[in-house]
């Protein structure tokens, strides 16, 4: 118990750079899972498919800025130009197109959840981020 303690007062007065990538791969992975199963559960209630979409990528973004918050953290979804809601939006749109493919609900699940993670590793594994939007007349522009 102390060592718990201990560790908890450890973790919290350092930013564990290994720890922080690590946590990316699981994120990646309920991305997928959130995306695909708030997609479904839009579709399966009748929703128009551009709404359940996104409610796919409501429900997946949200998790993650929900976790982000409760670390007292800026969401990464919202600081790192790293294509979060993106890989969310398409992994939403094959739940759509299995559906009108009247393939099982299981596999547009499980495909549209590999396709969301597997596009978010891919950003994370090469290190491709967004441009960033640049104002105009601003000084960084």
């Amino acid at each position: 118990m102390l060592l718990g303690i201990a560790a908890m007062f450890f973790m919290r007065a350092r930013q564990l750079a290994p720890a922080a990538r690590a946590m990316q791969w699981p994120d990646a992975a309920g991305l997928g899972l959130f995306t695909a199963g708030g997609t479904q559960m839009a579709l399966s209630q009748g929703r128009p498919a551009i709404v359940a979409v996104l409610t796919g990528v409501i429900t997946a973004v949200f998790g993650g800025v929900l976790r982000d918050i409760v670390c007292n953290e800026i969401p990464s979804a919202f600081r790192d130009y790293r294509p979060y809601a993106i890989c969310s939006f398409a992994g939403g749109w094959v739940v759509v197109a299995a559906q009108a493919l009247r393939a099982p609900a299981w596999t547009g699940l499980l495909v549209a959840a590999v396709v969301t993670a597997g596009l978010r590793a891919l950003a994370l594994a090469t290190g491709f981020r967004l441009p960033k939007w640049q104002r105009a007349g601003s000084p960084h522009g």
